[in-house]
């Protein structure tokens, strides 16, 4: 089953603008600006690359792994999310975040392969996981948790849904190659906020003394230490 679907809502006009006349003001405050509201364009907040496609190595058996680079092009900050239509099989690193205006992420997917069925052809097979990514507009910079979507169902966006395209392994190819190199660009990212922030200042011992400074006092100490020995001789 889906993990996501579509609800049936409520009629399209209710009340007095359901039982106005065809052409009437109360029938156009409702349903026709419902109508008018549905044709507009959702504006979008996130740029996904691939757009709309999550590519993977064909390797039967094994886990893979594809990439998407998301940025958010809006003026405020952008809480993103993934879902997808297979969470047992799938998942995403990371499965959430909160980006800056401006700021991107490389996120990385994981999809276990399964054999082919009916002496299929492996590319000819039609993959039926899908994944969706939503968005949700947020007040500054805070920590991503993923209650922000229940909270505010209201104002949560779907950006895109992806299908799922597998690619020969042992063919080269222009998706193959772009993969790989969003697939390094991610990991060494992840390297990267791993490690420790690097301090260039001077390291803290003791009760505030600088090491540097530590190491200048005991100079001057066994400088004055030598020449009061060469004076008491």
């Amino acid at each position: 089953m889906p993990l996501w679907g579509t609800a049936s809502g409520p009629p399209a006009a209710e009340g007095e603008a359901a039982r106005a006349p065809p052409g009437s003001s109360a029938a156009a405050g409702g349903g026709g600006v419902k109508v008018i509201r549905s044709l507009i364009p959702t504006r979008r907040r996130l740029r996904l690359d691939p757009a709309s496609k999550l590519y993977f190595p064909y390797e039967p058996g094994k886990q893979v792994r594809s990439a998407v680079k998301i940025k958010n092009i809006s003026k405020s900050h952008v809480a993103f999310k993934f879902q997808t239509t297979a969470p047992k099989s799938c998942f995403m690193r990371p499965p959430g975040g909160i980006l800056a205006p401006g700021e991107s992420i490389i996120a990385t997917v994981f999809k276990f392969v399964e054999h082919p069925e009916n002496n299929e052809k492996p590319l000819d097979q039609k993959c039926k996981v899908k994944f969706k990514i939503v968005s949700l507009k947020v007040k500054g910079p805070m920590e991503y948790v993923p209650e922000l979507f229940d909270e505010q169902k209201d104002q949560v966006a779907v950006e895109q849904i992806l299908r799922v395209v597998f690619l020969d392994a042992e063919r080269p190819s222009p998706q193959m190659d772009k993969l790989k190199r969003q697939l390094a660009e991610a990991e060494a990212a992840l390297e990267a906020r791993k490690k420790p922030p690097e301090d260039n200042g001077p390291r803290i011992v003791g009760e505030g003394l600088v090491i540097d400074e530590w190491k200048e006092r005991r100079e001057r100490y066994l400088a004055r230490q030598q020449i009061e020995g060469v004076d008491s001789v």
